[in-house]
């Protein structure tokens, strides 16, 4: 299914962006996954399989590493390689936060954990409030 990241607005938003061969996207993918139970009437979590982008796997092993993995949360790939650019992912994983205001509230580089995903977002709805 098609999304559109500004169809998303009016509710805090965590891009994460990773690859099917990429170990530490594989390791930081059960936070997300428990991030993603805890959070999900307050945050939405997305997925973005860029891996073809950085020779790091193709389709089919990002859907591998899902199945391996039980994901849940909504995850899919992009055939628009502008938004590299446009969220500045040099990296993967990377994991961009987006406020309730469709902002960029925080780029994340490297693996992030259940405990950084929570304090974020926990500061995002805080700020949607004000």
């Amino acid at each position: 299914s098609n999304l559109e990241i500004a169809d998303l607005q009016g509710t805090p938003v965590v891009l994460n962006f990773w690859a099917g061969l990429c170990p530490p996207c594989r390791a930081e993918m059960p936070d997300l996954q428990l991030f993603y139970e805890e959070f999900k009437d307050d945050v939405t979590l997305v997925g973005i399989d860029v891996g073809q982008y950085f020779d790091l796997g193709d389709r089919s092993d990002a859907q591998s590493l899902l199945n391996d993995l039980g994901v849940t949360y909504p995850a899919g790939f992009t055939e628009d390689k502008k938004v590299i650019r446009l969220y500045e992912v040099f990296g993967m994983p990377t994991t961009v936060f987006i406020n309730s205001k469709g902002e960029i509230f925080l780029q994340w580089p490297g693996l992030v954990s259940l405990e950084v995903l929570a304090d974020v977002s926990n500061e995002m709805l805080a700020q949607k409030t004000s």
